[in-house]
């Protein structure tokens, strides 16, 4: 390295890639630089460099000092030790040890007193949560969450008949099957990885617990549906927590995603049956990549958003350290939770080749992945597409407000005209003639919440066998405007 390329390193100044240092003393406080750089993916410590930046430069003997004092504090300090490589730069204010720490493949490493540090922007920070050293192990292959033992549950805490229609689907027909028939439960899950012999495991429980969520409370799918395109909408058109097994979770969140898109004719008759806007196959690669490789260590649920121009699936834990968002649209994997992709291949649509995330971007192209390490999140964006009968707003009477005239289809103007007072699903169906409750849903309903003309009675409770409607002062309005449409010549 030449002065001028170590001048031009020097001022970018410091990150969480670069630190400065004028001088060096002490063993332990090196060895924290050492160990922060190896936990968080590797840097560089300039000695002999101000924290403005600037060159103090450092002589012969000081150079020997340092170098002895690090080569003593990451063989020492350091557990498992590290191995930096340093380079000495001439410069005219004197000579700068630019030291090369390697990212971490033994993570995660440790001071003289047992200290994890990581970087955190140009400084570093102890790790003292207990979920980020969970979490830091688990990368590291020290320990996977699907394995850890769930303290109190037992094989008395299993759904049997899941259990066993299981077992006999999977092994009826191996040479192993009379053998693990013959053995007591809890050695039958302990030989399958689903138990340690007393204890259920994580995957145990979540695979086929009689109450998954009495052991784990925040492992179940947060599901709303909003009727705009932001977070922040303080209305929904329809909310579920949804809970249970992890094929529970699957059918549910599947259900839910299904019953709040759109059914299209995609360029077809009018009796043709309607295809799902976002193909199924698509969410189904999502929602089973959520599901199985999701962060265990992580008290968090999966949560849905289904807005007016896309989907968001979102599941707790970022892509391990050696994945990248091109690399998983590759197809390449990390399996996060071994066991329980083992298992999740005999219980979901799920193979683990890694080829999920290529399918559903061959299915619906229109997926964007977003990486969040500081947030500890995942997140899978399935853009909508237009509404086909976005047209038909043309054909309402250019006489309505321009508040309304954008929003009112003839459909919603004939379910504005038939309600009466406060009416349930199956009454308006009827007043209106419809048999089709998706239909019904998609181009009457809906619209009609989403726009405000009209609101449920039970709003917290959407899916209420009791749940009517009404209008809304919004949906006067509209309605008084259409009957002021002059007839058609």
């Amino acid at each position: 390295m030449t002065e001028a390329e170590l001048l031009q390193l020097l001022a970018h100044g410091e990150d969480s890639r670069r630190q400065f240092k004028r001088d060096a003393t002490n063993a332990d406080s090196l060895a924290a630089e050492l160990v922060a750089f190896a936990n968080s993916g590797g840097g560089q410590l300039f000695l002999g460099v101000a924290d403005d930046g600037s060159v103090a430069g450092l002589d012969a003997t000081a150079v020997r000092r340092l170098n002895q004092l690090l080569g003593n504090a990451a063989t020492q300090n350091v557990r498992p030790s590290v191995h930096p490589q340093t380079e000495n730069v001439m410069t005219t204010q004197g000579i700068v040890i630019v030291v090369d720490v390697p990212d971490g493949i033994a993570k995660p490493y440790v001071d003289h007193q047992g200290r994890i540090w990581v970087k955190q922007g140009a400084d570093k920070r102890h790790v003292t949560s207990r979920e980020e050293l969970q979490r830091m192990f688990q990368r590291s292959g020290l320990v996977r969450a699907d394995r850890v033992p769930v303290a109190g549950a037992t094989s008395a805490d299993l759904d049997d008949k899941a259990f066993q229609g299981y077992f006999t689907r999977r092994y009826g027909q191996s040479d192993e099957y009379a053998e693990l028939a013959g053995l007591p439960l809890d050695q039958v899950l302990h030989n399958i990885g689903l138990g340690d012999g007393r204890e259920l495991n994580l995957s145990g429980v979540v695979l086929f617990g009689r109450n998954t969520q009495r052991w784990f409370p925040a492992f179940l799918v947060a599901a709303v549906a909003f009727p705009g395109t932001k977070l922040a909408d303080n209305r929904y058109l329809d909310t579920e927590n949804i809970y249970g097994t992890l094929p529970e979770l699957f059918r549910g969140s599947l259900a839910f995603i299904k019953r709040n898109l759109h059914h299209v004719q995609r360029g077809r008759g009018f009796n043709t049956p309607g295809e799902l806007e976002i193909p199924e196959g698509a969410l189904v690669e999502l929602l089973v990549n959520a599901l199985v490789h999701r962060d265990y260590f992580t008290s968090a649920p999966i949560r849905i958003f289904v807005f007016a121009d896309r989907v968001e699936i979102i599941n707790p834990g970022d892509l391990p350290d050696s994945l990248s968002l091109e690399e998983i649209r590759q197809g390449k994997v990390n399996r996060r939770n071994p066991t329980l992709a083992e298992h999740a291949f005999h219980l979901l649509p799920y193979r683990g080749l890694g080829t999920g995330i290529t399918r559903a971007l061959e299915e619906w192209p229109r997926i964007t992945f977003v990486d969040e390490p500081g947030g500890n999140q995942f997140k899978a964006v399935c853009q909508r597409p237009a509404p086909e009968w976005e047209s038909a707003t043309d054909q309402v009477t250019p006489q309505v407000t321009p508040q309304v005239t954008p929003q009112v289809t003839p459909e919603v103007g004939r379910l504005l005209a038939m309600l009466d007072g406060e009416m349930g699903r199956a009454d308006l169906q009827i007043v209106l003639g419809l048999r089709d409750l998706v239909n019904f849903r998609d181009a009457y309903l809906r619209p009609a919440l989403a726009a405000g003309f009209i609101e449920m009675t039970i709003p917290d409770k959407p899916n209420s066998r009791r749940q009517k409607y009404r209008l809304t002062d919004h949906g006067r309005l509209a309605l008084q405007s259409l009957s002021k449409k002059p007839p058609t010549p």
